[in-house]
């Protein structure tokens, strides 16, 4: 990452809203933006798939739901963050299951890039389907943006949920009503969330 050219960007915006930039609270903000920049979009060169390597020995054959990973990513369209949950569904095939912190890893990967949440939602499902090749995937994100909630409309709280459904999670209605009733519900300690 070109962290010089984003420091000279962001002087140039500051300038260009009429702050003054040597003044002292803003003399240190574009190596400030630069770092935060390479700290939340250094997703662009990882490669998430690398985490998804079957554990050798397991052959669970049940779905597998992990819900509420938080996620934080930046809009490409007016460089302001998008935060809320994803939940991943997955039914392994000839048991290939991953770690479970490998999925969360797969989302952080994704949104460590600008983004739109639409693609992000596919982005994930269909990696988790090209390189585990379960018999169903499906992924659902929640997220408020900041473009939406501070600009534009101003209607902070609106949530945006989108979803991706691969697989038996698509042919199959009781499948996929079977995972949003854990994800909307469900249980957690064997107690109702």
């Amino acid at each position: 990452m070109d962290k010089k050219k984003i420091e000279k960007g962001v002087k140039l915006i500051l300038e260009g809203i009429e702050e003054d930039t040597q003044r002292p609270g803003i003399q240190k903000t574009p190596a400030r933006v630069a770092a935060m920049c390479e700290e939340i979009l250094g997703g662009i060169k990882e490669n998430p798939a690398e985490f998804l390597q079957p554990i050798k020995g397991e052959k669970h054959d049940e779905m597998v739901l992990i819900k509420n990973i938080p996620l934080y990513s930046m809009c490409e369209h007016h460089l302001l963050p998008f935060a809320g949950v994803a939940h991943i569904a997955y039914i392994p095939k000839g048991g290939r299951i991953v770690g479970l912190s490998k999925l969360a890893r797969v989302v952080e990967t994704f949104t460590r890039r600008l983004q739109v949440q639409e693609r992000l939602t596919k982005e994930i499902a269909d990696l988790i389907n090209e390189t585990l090749k379960p018999l169903g995937v499906m992924v659902v994100i929640e997220a408020e943006h900041m473009c939406m909630s501070m600009r534009g409309v101003k209607k902070p709280r609106s949530l945006t949920v989108t979803s991706a459904v691969r697989g038996s999670f698509r042919t199959h209605d009781a499948t996929r009503a079977e995972a949003m009733t854990l994800i909307r519900g469900g249980l957690s300690g064997g107690r109702e969330v």
